[in-house]
């Protein structure tokens, strides 16, 4: 039991946010009311839309060019909801144990896991925190803004919203910005699908145009690592801990992830949409980086709708990138013992606002590295993210199936069902993936 000497700032800043939950739920009972989601919602919301990030985006556009509409559009509802499945997961074992995900590993299993996983995490967060300033990068170069002022502009957004040093406050930042990732709506919209036909691919879910061969294993692998990744457990654990989520919260924990898993989806979808005038008019967009996307699309969109979507672009890399370092800073933090929280001072917190800063500033200084394939890099971290998902997903599925640990809260029959086969289907299809790759000519 904390003595009042020990009481920090992050301690009076959480109990500032959960009062008026408490105070809301004097007057109102414990029902569902918008007022209280409105407090709750946050980390369900951030981490799906932050998925969408700029490489997701990219994919998704890639997608759309190569294959139109048709299979991936009930395909991107359906990894949606395997995020769901997962993150939902993590909701309640964040709210049960208020620890995060390093942490829980590292007291569980030892010593060993807890670093590897924090190593492992680090290292695919930075090659994914790179594609998110490629996607800053392309997003306002279609502007003319040069890459190096690009960059720049973006990470010093990231540090004027770590800055704050008040997780509502981060958090409300980041959510706004993140729900300009449905600005691929309108986009969508602008360019006139046929209705029937989106309508008709998730009725029908038609085969996969041109068959199964090396290059469709690709995309439908970076699809599904464009929605399916280890930092999203990481990330939404700690931040339902930073919040001050409860056992009582649950319910809103599982709304709230819902809700982000429609939004990205909607996006998602919308980016396929508007990219498939390029299938229709037998455009190669297979080395297209967001600003070239936008520029080939001007004719058919208009210049609204292809400027519209560079600024999707820059915006999935924004979001992606302010989440995605804060869970690195965050697992970095769990597993040595310091002080993990945006609450925190500057003076208490220094070594996670450092690493989180640091991950940054090193993804944007290897993207201005010159002549760099990054189109390429783009699609095989979406690959990678699919291959490092079932280690994490293992862990996962054993925290919460921990009686000690969860009590009446763990894992039902049916949750278990849906957990195995996600990975399960995450381990068949980074096998197939290996297999057209070590011997392409196999299908």
């Amino acid at each position: 039991m904390k003595h009042i000497h020990d009481i920090t700032t992050e301690d009076v800043k959480r109990a500032l946010d959960r009062r008026q939950v408490h105070l809301l739920r004097a007057r109102q009972g414990r029902g569902l009311s918008w007022q209280l989601l409105w407090l709750l919602i946050g980390p369900g919301i951030l981490v799906m839309l932050g998925e969408n990030d700029a490489p997701s985006m990219i994919s998704y556009a890639t997608t759309g060019a190569q294959y139109g509409i048709g299979f991936f559009l009930p395909f991107i509802l359906l990894t949606f909801a395997m995020a769901f499945v997962i993150q939902e997961m993590t909701v309640r074992l964040a709210a049960v144990t208020h620890r995060g995900h390093s942490e829980l590993i590292y007291a569980r299993f030892g010593s060993f896991w807890g670093f590897f996983s924090m190593f492992d995490l680090f290292l695919t967060n930075l090659m994914t925190l790179v594609t998110e300033f490629i996607g800053i990068r392309a997003g306002l170069g279609f502007f003319g803004i040069p890459p190096l002022l690009s960059v720049l502009g973006g990470f010093m957004v990231i540090f004027a919203v770590v800055i704050t040093r008040r997780y509502w406050t981060w958090e409300r930042i980041t959510l706004s910005l993140s729900l300009f990732n449905l600005i691929f709506v309108p986009v969508a919209i602008l360019a006139h699908p046929v209705d029937s036909q989106v309508v008709g691919a998730f009725l029908t879910w038609g085969p996969l145009p041109g068959g199964w061969t090396q290059q469709t294993i690709i995309v439908l692998a970076a699809n599904i690592g464009a929605t399916v990744t280890p930092w999203m457990i990481f990330f939404q654990q700690s931040a339902v801990v930073d919040k001050g989520l409860t056992i009582d919260d649950i319910r809103q924990g599982r709304i709230d992830t819902a809700l982000g898993a429609l939004l990205a989806a909607t996006a998602g979808i919308a980016t396929v949409i508007a990219a498939a005038p390029l299938y229709v008019h037998h455009i190669d967009a297979s080395s297209f980086q967001g600003a070239e996307f936008a520029q080939a699309l001007r004719p058919y969109l208009g210049n609204v709708g292809a400027t519209l979507f560079a600024l999707g672009i820059f915006e999935a890399g924004l979001v992606a990138a302010i989440t995605i370092s804060s869970s690195s800073a965050y697992a970095l933090c769990e597993v040595t013992g310091r002080p993990n929280s945006l609450n925190r001072s500057l003076r208490d917190g220094w070594l996670f606002y450092a690493a989180l800063l640091m991950s940054a500033g090193i993804s944007a200084f290897l993207v201005m590295i010159p002549n760099a394939p990054l189109t390429f890099i783009v699609l095989i971290v979406n690959v990678i993210a699919v291959l490092a998902m079932p280690p994490a997903l293992v862990f996962l599925i054993l925290l919460v199936n921990d009686h000690e640990l969860m009590g009446v809260h763990v894992n039902g029959h049916l949750s278990n069902i849906l957990a195995i086969t996600i990975t399960v289907f995450l381990c068949l299809v980074g096998i197939l993936w290996a297999l057209v790759t070590v011997f392409p000519h196999i299908l």
